[in-house]
């Protein structure tokens, strides 16, 4: 295999992106040296960048180290309001919260993670924020089990190849073997249930949404405290209208039409 550098790659696009991520929700606010040992840069590069995007208007300066800016929000924009998954999926995300007063998210799979792109919160359940762009590994969650059983056959053996899992509650599922038992199961009941193993003291059930290919292109979920329902309540009273609100999307889907619901692939 060639490890020839790709002629055509642009290495200060990259480094100039790799300074935009390295600020997250833990870490909203860093220095010239955070975001050098973060990227990898010298802080002379890490500088130039920062003062860039500063001049751009993507980055502020506060005193001795730096934030991004409301404005970073435009390079996400112009992808989410081009699917119309968010937009369609939107009302029957708030009728299912209101039906089963609890909260409600519509997320797509994203290399190895799950990206959330629509989200009605009824309480917060989580001891960290959930917004549209949040990711989490999608091996230790309802949503992304959903995705990963709706892959083909060479695509899942390649996920399940690299993957590397983290026993992040005691509960979480951290095999290779394992995991695919458990998306065997998905693809065979057409839900999944994820038991504390994302978070102690947080259970959520999630269902597929498909294209009018019958693709899985996304995940619909419910969330909720693991002491309001026992797993067989969940099965009995929330997988029902899961079902339901996914079927209601997934035809919305088919109505926009062929096109469209392709571009969500």
């Amino acid at each position: 295999m060639s490890t020839d550098p790709n002629p055509d790659f642009v290495q200060s696009l990259g480094r100039g992106l790799a300074v935009i991520r390295a600020f997250d929700a833990e870490h909203p606010r860093q220095t010239l040296s955070d975001v050098a040992r973060v990227t990898g840069l010298t802080r002379a590069t890490a500088r130039r960048f920062l003062l860039t995007l500063a001049e751009l208007g993507y980055v502020r300066a506060d005193g001795s180290a730096f934030a991004l800016t409301p404005r970073v929000l435009e390079l996400g924009y112009a992808y989410l309001s081009s699917l119309t998954l968010p937009e369609l999926a939107g009302p029957h995300l708030e009728a299912l919260s209101a039906a089963v007063r609890e909260s409600s998210s519509v997320s797509i799979l994203d290399g190895d993670d799950v990206v959330y792109v629509a989200r009605v919160a009824v309480s917060r359940i989580m001891t960290v924020s959930i917004s549209i762009g949040t990711r989490f590994p999608a091996y230790a969650t309802s949503m992304g089990r959903v995705l990963l059983a709706g892959l083909p056959a060479a695509d899942l053996d390649a996920y399940l190849a690299r993957a590397s899992f983290t026993d992040l509650t005691g509960r979480t599922v951290v095999t290779a073997g394992d995991l695919r038992d458990q998306l065997s199961a998905t693809r065979a009941t057409g839900y999944c249930i994820v038991d504390q193993e994302l978070e102690v003291g947080l259970r959520s059930l999630a269902a597929p949404i498909r294209n009018p290919e019958g693709q899985v292109v996304a995940a619909l979920n419910i969330s909720t405290p693991a002491a309001r329902y026992s797993l067989d309540d969940l099965t009995e009273h929330l997988i029902p209208p899961l079902l339901r609100a996914a079927a209601a999307i997934d035809a919305d889907l088919a109505r926009v039409g062929t096109t469209r619901g392709q571009a969500l692939a």
